[in-house]
């Protein structure tokens, strides 16, 4: 019967003191959980806010064009008998491309050529007529009306001829208009017509494109705003085409194209309809890589000297503005700033809010509180290593 009471005894014991070590031993768990959970969520990246130089990018979306491109109609009327180009073919100026029919105006030519062998002839035969009147006047054997008559008849021979020489010159530029030439160096596009087609000066179709490619212009256009910060940077349109520096031309398939370019062109008013301002870049096409009609992205340069440089990841927005972190006595200080429109995607540039020495928390601000307990990370390395 005792050693029953005292199995008994055992056992209650037992029940009591398990449960009680268990929850000492999860509370203390917990503690340790805690106290490093805490310890890893005290430290952040910090920054000291220094001056430094940045060269920051924009990219505008731009047509490309040849430097000279002329679409080329006939001058005449008249179906193609020729056709003395390849498509995308490097032409000269004044090399014949298309030849239009030119048999009736071989025969225009050489009717005005005898009209105008004929009416010398007839201008020839009224001097003599006048010359004969003339004396015989002066011999009393024909009228005062007669003389009259002789110089006016010369009179008409005269206006015939010029009359004949300019229907003559007509012709021959006609005649000349046939050979279809072109009038600049270039590449030709593609032709929509063949031998055979009927083409006149109203055709809606040019008969091929020239395009002198050995420099092409990339147009593009900037917002008003923008050109006005640019137009204050270099004191007016024309100091910004002299000093603004060498542009890059980001190709169509995504490449950097090999040679830089210089804007050289900036349009003196702002389109009403997009508020934009119109600008003109020149490139060097030596290779001929680049196309009329083609596309690309042009990258303007902005140099920045002395100037409060942020990463991104430092900020946060609230109501459409910037703040950063502080860190003021260790502790997390809201601070709003004022940024520049433009950044190179990874940094922001501060114009006003912050200065040289302040030390602010470099990521995670979207995750801060005010007044949280700022720690650095070189604070946690030193407490770590001892």
């Amino acid at each position: 019967m005792l050693n029953c009471t005292k199995h008994k005894l055992f056992y209650m014991k037992r029940n009591i003191f398990f449960p009680l070590f268990v929850c000492a031993a999860l509370c203390l768990s917990c503690k340790e959980n805690t106290k490093k959970e805490g310890k890893t969520d005290s430290f952040y990246e910090t920054l000291t806010v220094h001056l430094s130089d940045r060269i920051l990018t924009t990219g505008y979306s731009a047509a490309i064009s040849g430097v000279q491109t002329v679409e080329i109609r006939p001058q005449v009327s008249g179906m193609i008998t020729d056709i003395l180009i390849e498509e995308g073919e490097s032409v000269r100026k004044g090399q014949v491309l298309f030849i239009i029919d030119q048999t009736p105006y071989k025969a225009a030519y050489e009717i005005a050529v005898a009209n105008v062998k004929s009416a010398e002839a007839a201008l020839s035969t009224a001097r003599l007529i006048l010359d004969s009147n003339k004396n015989l006047y002066e011999q009393d054997v024909v009228s005062e009306f007669d003389l009259m008559t002789a110089q006016n008849d010369l009179t008409e021979a005269e206006a015939r001829l010029a009359l004949c020489k300019a229907e003559e010159v007509n012709a021959g530029n006609n005649l000349s208009y046939t050979e279809v030439r072109s009038p600049v160096n270039g590449v030709a596009s593609m032709i929509p017509y063949r031998v055979g087609a009927l083409v006149s000066s109203s055709i809606s179709q040019p008969l091929v494109t020239v395009s002198d490619d050995s420099r092409v212009y990339a147009y593009f256009s900037m917002a008003e705003n923008q050109m006005l910060d640019m137009v204050q940077q270099y004191g007016s349109l024309n100091n910004a085409i002299k000093q603004m520096p060498e542009v890059e031309l980001i190709m169509s398939n995504g490449d950097t194209y090999e040679h830089k370019g210089k804007i050289n062109a900036i349009s003196g008013t702002i389109s009403e309809s997009t508020g934009a301002v119109s600008l003109r870049a020149v490139f060097n096409n030596r290779n001929h890589l680049l196309r009329n009609g083609g596309s690309g992205t042009i990258i303007i340069p902005s140099e920045l000297k002395n100037a409060i440089v942020i990463p991104q990841a430092a900020t946060y927005e609230l109501q459409d503005r910037v703040f950063v972190y502080k860190v003021i006595d260790g502790k997390a200080s809201a601070t709003e700033i004022h940024i520049a429109p433009h950044n190179n995607g990874t940094e922001y540039i501060v114009e006003k809010g912050l200065k040289v020495g302040d030390v602010i928390v470099a990521e995670g601000a979207g995750l801060i509180k005010e007044g949280t307990v700022i720690k650095s990370r070189s604070e946690q390395t030193k407490e770590e290593n001892k």
